[in-house]
């Protein structure tokens, strides 16, 4: 054995020679060598180790054993000593490499192999067996990486993540079959590939942002990290990978009230790696809208007699601002109309914009007015605008039409003498009056309700004419009395009736007692005031004749009149508060009359009437007409008279 002892013996069979004395064997010889010496005595002879084996230097080894007698010549004989030496376990397992180094990808397949360890044991048999295993490992390693106990192989068997571990550290121990152990030391370094997105953290975003903040404000700070190494994990440089989100514009709230930003984060891997982040933004409002009304001017229709509180129109604005500064607020400006305050007329509903009347109107005296409303915000200052609203007052058929003349029957009436030679269509009398109201309501019509004599007398619809409809006969009655009815154009029509009495006859003295002509009074005491009105004319009369008389005597060179203008409307007739307001009332055309007598009786009124149709002449102007155009109707009358021309606008 190998493990022999030094000075062990090993005793070795004598030699034998026939020979007997100095000639038998004397002596023995054994060639030199580097392990054994040669004991001899009279007894034995042995070879004594004198250095101790080896097997794995020399596993066999031929000793020469030489034995000499003591003859002459001297004889010797020889022997080979076939040493063998026999294996001791003596030996650990050698490795290759004290370190084994490896380069793995991470996310590498299992099963992959890493790395091929080997060791040798320079014994033989079961002692140069040698086995391998993972020697003080953490259960990490060792869930990650297996050794082939054979073969040294070292595989993966769990999942190599760099950013987890980049290195592994392990000791591999071989070991012979008596136990005999060696170690190893492996190092695998894990190479990055390109598995983690850079991830974006938010750090300090203003999530509201007012819209006045200036360009170029930092608004967010972000942070990007990437698990990889190298370029795997490079993004753009920085300051520890911090970023800076800011405005680059104006912000306007109205116009973009929310953002929604996504960052996204590129690495530099092959392929790169990219993750996103949306951050939402809010935009604060600042009061920096007025209210705008959706009208540039606003109308407002509204009938005269309206009930109070009723509604004219609404008014909107609009602010675009948020909350508060969006919130609108409508009132009056101060203001006066027709010198009252404006407040007075109209209110404004604060809230909603809704304006109401506060009073009646009455379009005969306030057809138009104007206010100024304003919408005010509630921010902090407030922004106002203003607005026009213009109402309008619409007419109402409210006002019956006003005769003015003949004056409307009371203790008065009035009479107009025809002649008896009138031929039909001429013009007798005419019915003159007036409406308040305008438009269709001031459109007149004239009718004749009851007559003496339904066929003898007709009445213009619109001109209020009274004409003759056929000449006037001996048969006809001499008092002629006409109720005439005056309406108006309006929804329901308003009308007015007056009393038309007319006496055919061709001068007074043909005039029988005058009594009441009207149909329904027959008072006698009426009728002595008639005939006092009658005396009274006629003296008046004969009076006016005489003057007329001494003027044409006085002015034979000049052209001699009578008298300008002489029949007018009295005073009294027109109504109260009647106005004729841009062109819409009722007397729009110019009417001309002869007046051939007259009286200003209060009483009785008597006159002839006949119609220019081609001369008229303006009331300042004065014609002169041939005493033959009055032959007929004044044949009594020793001077001609002198015609006056009245217009009436």
């Amino acid at each position: 054995m190998e493990s022999a002892d030094k000075g062990n013996r090993f005793s070795i069979e004598e030699a034998h020679d026939a020979d007997i004395g100095q000639n038998a064997v004397q002596r023995y010889n054994l060639q030199k060598n580097d392990n054994f010496i040669l004991a001899v005595d009279d007894i034995k002879v042995e070879l004594v180790l004198e250095n101790k084996l080896d097997r794995e230097k020399q596993k066999e080894i031929n000793l020469l054993l030489t034995a000499l007698d003591g003859g002459s010549p001297q004889r010797s004989g020889t022997v080979v000593i076939h040493v063998t030496v026999l294996d001791a376990n003596d030996n650990a397992p050698v490795f290759s490499q004290a370190v084994y180094k490896a380069s793995l990808p991470e996310n590498s397949p299992p099963d992959t192999v890493v790395i091929h360890v080997s060791a040798t044991d320079a014994d033989e048999g079961v002692n140069g067996d040698v086995t391998y295993q993972f020697g003080h490992v953490s259960d990490d390693d060792v869930n990650m990486f297996s050794i082939d106990p054979k073969t040294g192989e070292i595989r993966v068997s769990g999942v190599i993540d760099y950013e987890e571990m980049s290195s592994f550290d392990m000791r591999v121990q071989a070991q012979d079959g008596l136990g005999l152990t060696s170690y190893a030391k492996v190092i695998i370094d894990v190479t990055d590939l390109n598995d983690n997105a850079p991830v974006i953290y938010l750090e300090s975003v203003i999530n509201s942002i007012p819209e006045n903040i200036s360009p170029g404000s930092e608004v967010g700070i972000i942070n990007v990290q990437d698990r990889d190494s190298k370029t795997n994990g490079r993004l753009v440089p920085s300051i520890k990978n911090y970023y800076s989100l800011v405005t680059t514009g104006q912000l306007d709230r109205e116009l973009v009230s929310d953002y929604n930003i996504t960052i996204t984060a590129t690495d530099e891997g092959s392929p790169p790696l990219s993750s996103s982040k949306t951050v939402h933004l809010s935009v604060a409002d600042i009061n920096d809208n007025p209210p705008v009304f959706e009208e540039q001017s606003y109308g407002a229709y509204v009938s005269e007699n309206n009930k109070l509180g009723s509604t004219l129109c609404s008014v909107t604005a609009r602010d675009p601002d948020w909350r508060q500064n969006g919130t609108v607020i409508y009132s009056l400006l101060p203001g006066e109309v027709n010198g009252a305050p404006v407040s007075s007329y109209l209110s404004v509903n604060g809230d909603t914009g809704v304006i109401h009347a506060v009073r009646s109107f009455d379009y005969e005296q306030l057809r138009s007015f104007k206010v100024q409303v304003m919408a005010r915000d509630n921010g902090s200052p407030p922004l106002s605008s203003n607005v026009t609203v213009s109402v309008f007052i619409s007419d109402v058929n409210d006002n019956s039409p006003q005769i003015l003349y003949p004056a409307p029957e009371g203790n008065s009436f009035m009479t107009e003498l025809v002649p008896k030679a009138a031929h039909g269509g001429s013009l007798v009398s005419k019915v003159i009056a007036v409406d308040a109201d305008s438009g269709q309501n001031a459109w007149l019509s004239y009718h004749i309700v009851k007559s003496s004599d339904p066929g003898l007398f007709t009445i213009g619809v619109h001109s209020g004419e009274i004409r003759t409809q056929r000449d006037i006969s001996e048969s006809d009655s001499m008092k002629q009395n006409l109720i005439v009815a005056v309406k108006d154009n309006g929804q329901p029509s308003l009308s007015a009736t007056c009393s038309m009495y007319l006496l055919i006859s061709d001068n007074l003295a043909e005039v029988p007692e005058l009594k009441d002509v009207s149909y329904d009074e027959k008072n006698s005491k009426l009728t002595s005031y008639l005939i006092i009105a009658l005396v009274s004319v006629s003296t008046f009369f004969l009076t006016f004749i005489i003057i007329i008389l001494g003027v044409r005597f006085c002015h034979r060179r000049k052209p001699r009149m009578l008298f300008d203008g002489a029949v007018a409307i009295p005073g009294a007739y027109l109504p109260p508060n009647y106005a004729d307001v841009d062109g819409t009332g009722t007397l729009r055309s110019a009417y001309n009359y002869d007046a051939y007598l007259t009286t200003g009786s209060r009483t009785s009124d008597f006159k002839f009437v006949t119609s220019y149709n081609d001369n008229t002449l303006p009331a300042e102007q004065t014609v002169r007409k041939s005493p033959t155009d009055f032959a007929d109707p004044f044949e009594d009358l020793e001077t001609s008279l002198e015609v006056g021309t009245l217009q009436i606008t």
